[in-house]
């Protein structure tokens, strides 16, 4: 046994795992240790890529590129391909991910089993929109070939479908043309939410990544950094030397809390205000900035983090983004990393899929026990009053009331899965 944790760190489980490194091994390796998982980077914050006391299968040695056209930018891969991987082999092509999350250090197949989305929703749609083809093995043997037009219905089932409807092989991917690694970007200070919502609201028509971080604290109510950016015309293939910074241990208590909160984001906000200007931004900086920062999940202490992602609909979303935000500065809780960004009017093609016309906001906060939970609930209460939800691949601790009512396809999921297949967060909303 072997004890594995989450992004979160929230606990250490003891799984069997199973380290899976050749195509031709991993039905033989599932069909003798289901039920199980499949398990990439571990990536996900809360309950999703963990099977405590059952089997993982560790899909990071699936990781070979099989066919790439530089014609048409079309590549097919391994599940356990990363990200970052694919975007080292194309951007010198000409090619990028037209869609990818704010890290690059996961897997495909994590990519497409939470339906990944970006700074760019309302531009080009989610992961899921760009994937073409899914070799989907199931727990029994069978293969099943999917796609947007093949097989849709599993297809639909799978993208966003929590790893829950059988083992991702391969994928098939269709990648953007780019002029080269660069985009343009510029970064503006707004003092209130509906200053931003304004931006937003500006710049999608010309702006293809509108990102914002949110001061979650402010006194003034959600003042903020609104940052947007285009792909750049330059095609210089080299970048500025990266600065990396690593968190070596893990502190005795969390490096976030009320005291260093106020400090840095009071100057982080000053900072980039004086700063605030366009420029040439590599990709690896403006779309994966934590990246930098190895074992940057350290810093909130041993007892962990939660990320709280939601998601309401545009129609009351500034009352419910303030309601959300007055809450967590009244509870004295909060986190640097605060992100604030609109959905386009698209949703997820996937039936658990979690983008859909909207405005989502992120944030981490250290595990307090009790204290965090409740907070939890009132912020649920608000979310679920506005008719949304929560991000599954950041979650711990939502109800099954809860997630029944906010994900609506659930019904229609559910004959979808591999009985062979269970997670913590499977039977903790599913029952099994």
């Amino acid at each position: 046994m072997v004890a594995v944790s989450s992004w979160g760190r929230l606990e250490q489980a003891e799984h069997h795992v199973r380290s899976l490194t050749h195509r031709d091994e991993v039905a033989q390796v599932i069909r003798q240790t289901c039920p199980g998982l499949a398990h990439g980077m571990g990536r996900s914050y809360g309950d999703e890529c963990l099977n405590p006391g059952g089997t993982l299968w560790l899909t990071a040695g699936l990781d070979r590129f099989i066919r790439f056209n530089e014609e048409t930018g079309c590549l097919l891969c391994e599940s356990g391909v990363l990200l970052r991987d694919i975007q080292r082999l194309a951007v010198p092509r000409g090619w990028i991910l037209p869609v990818t999350p704010g890290t690059q250090l996961v897997t495909v197949g994590g990519a497409i089993a939470n339906d990944v989305h970006g700074k760019n929703h309302h531009a080009y749609g989610s992961f899921a929109d760009h994937v073409r083809h899914i070799s989907l093995l199931r727990t029994d043997g069978d293969m099943i070939e999917c796609g947007p037009t093949q097989h849709p219905e599993w297809f639909a089932a799978t993208v966003g479908g929590l790893g829950l409807t059988g083992f991702i092989l391969t994928a098939e991917i269709q990648l953007r043309r780019v002029s080269g690694p660069w985009l343009q970007a510029e970064t503006i200070p707004y003092r209130n939410l509906q200053e931003f919502f304004e931006l937003a609201d500006a710049s999608e028509a010309n702006w293809e990544h509108t990102v914002s971080w949110v001061d979650c604290i402010s006194s003034g109510g959600g003042r903020g950094l609104f940052m947007r950016a285009n792909h750049s015309g330059l095609s210089e293939a080299a970048a500025p030397a990266a600065t990396h910074i690593n968190m070596p241990f893990v502190p005795p208590f969390s490096l976030v809390n009320p005291w260093t909160l106020k400090v840095f984001n009071t100057a982080y906000f000053n900072v980039k205000k004086r700063l605030a200007r366009q420029g040439d931004v590599h990709y690896e900086r403006f779309f994966y900035p934590l990246d930098h920062i190895s074992g940057w999940n350290r810093m909130y202490g041993a007892k962990g983090f939660y990320q709280y992602q939601c998601l309401v609909p545009r129609a009351d979303g500034l009352q419910k983004i303030q309601a959300l935000l007055h809450e967590i500065s009244t509870s004295g809780e909060g986190s640097f990393l605060a992100v604030l960004k609109t959905f386009g009017n698209r949703a997820s093609s996937g039936m658990l899929g979690f983008p859909q016309p909207g405005v989502t906001l992120a944030l981490d906060f250290p595990n307090k026990g009790y204290r965090s939970l409740t907070l939890f609930e009132r912020l649920d209460a608000i979310v679920k009053e506005a008719g949304g939800r929560v991000y599954l691949a950041k979650d711990v601790r939502i109800s099954r009331d809860f997630f029944e009512a906010s994900y609506s396809r659930l019904a229609e999921f559910l004959p979808y899965r591999d009985p062979g297949i269970t997670s913590a967060m499977s039977r903790r909303l599913m029952g099994s």
